[in-house]
């Protein structure tokens, strides 16, 4: 059995000190968004406690869906990093960008630098850019593909894409995987499932995402950008149904219009043609952040 953990939104906290020049951009809106709201129910101790919880579940990998930053400077990317050095080896963690990793122009780029260590494909060399989506690793009987949907955009606006280049470099990523009876995870920060988020959050693509799933399929599909603990599906070659796992924010604390932070636990086992997953759902369960099971059900 394989045991795969997949977190979200992680948005670590609190904002360093900014300067004016900083604040000239769109980042002048996450700055006051942030002390406003975000602050409020985006803690350092949730986030703590989830990934103590992870910890001693001990899975074999995790997969982090984005948003690990809130306004992508530099100090914050750097943060990132020495975060996810924390969650595990590079080896043992895979990332995928979000809209908030993407927050200006250029900012992805030094995220992808900062984190290329858990976003390189295996034997892929460093450094790591955005050019290099989606990367594929294989960990025992699964393979973990990373596509990005981040992209820097106007204010006021979360949306993601999904281009032509991502899509042809998918399909050969899940033909090669399927000929190897690999258990294939797709991961991606926006939800590819039409009215999963408002309008300004939605992706750009799903359309050509979905496309590539029907035709070539794939056993799982893991997002996040929601806040929300979801799941939903896309139909997958010879009428097989591949589940779209959504996920609660990983730093949110209780009492705010999203649930509060949870993390998701795939327990996969089988072969090719035959795999079973079974999602349980972990989060906090009380407002003194006990983490501990809140559902599980094979998917």
């Amino acid at each position: 059995m394989f045991r795969l953990a997949h977190l979200s939104d992680v948005h670590l906290g609190p904002l360093p000190q900014v300067t004016y020049g900083q604040l000239a951009s769109k980042r002048m809106l996450g700055y006051v968004n942030w002390h406003r709201n975000r602050r409020q129910f985006l803690h350092d101790h949730v986030i703590d406690a989830i990934v103590a919880d992870i910890k001693a579940v001990g899975p074999d990998h995790i997969a982090v869906t984005g948003d690990l930053v809130n306004i992508a400077l530099d100090i914050e990317i750097d943060m990132a990093r020495q975060w996810l050095e924390m969650l595990g080896a590079p080896r043992d963690v895979s990332v995928v960008p979000g809209n908030h990793d993407a927050y200006v122009p250029g900012a992805l780029d030094k995220a992808c630098r900062a984190w290329g260590a858990f976003m390189a494909g295996d034997g892929a060399n460093q450094p790591f850019d955005s050019d290099a989506f989606p990367y594929l690793r294989v960990r025992d009987p699964v393979a973990l593909i990373g596509v990005s949907s981040a992209a820097a955009t106007a204010p006021f606006m979360a949306n993601g894409f999904f281009r032509d280049r991502q899509a042809d470099r998918l399909r050969n990523l899940l033909d090669e995987t399927a000929a190897r009876g690999l258990f294939r995870v797709v991961m991606i920060h926006h939800p590819p499932l039409r009215k999963a988020v408002s309008q300004h959050k939605r992706l750009y693509g799903i359309r050509r995402f979905q496309r590539v799933v029907r035709k070539h399929g794939a056993e799982l599909v893991l997002h996040g950008h929601s806040h929300l603990p979801t799941a939903g599906a896309i139909e997958g070659p010879a009428g097989r149904t591949v589940p779209v796992i959504g996920v609660a924010a990983a730093g949110q604390a209780p009492g705010g219009h999203h649930p509060a932070a949870q993390w998701n636990l795939f327990e996969i086992s089988g072969k090719a043609g035959r795999w079973a997953v079974r999602l349980t759902r972990r989060g906090l369960t009380g407002a003194a952040t006990p983490v501990g099971e809140l559902a599980s059900a094979e998917i």
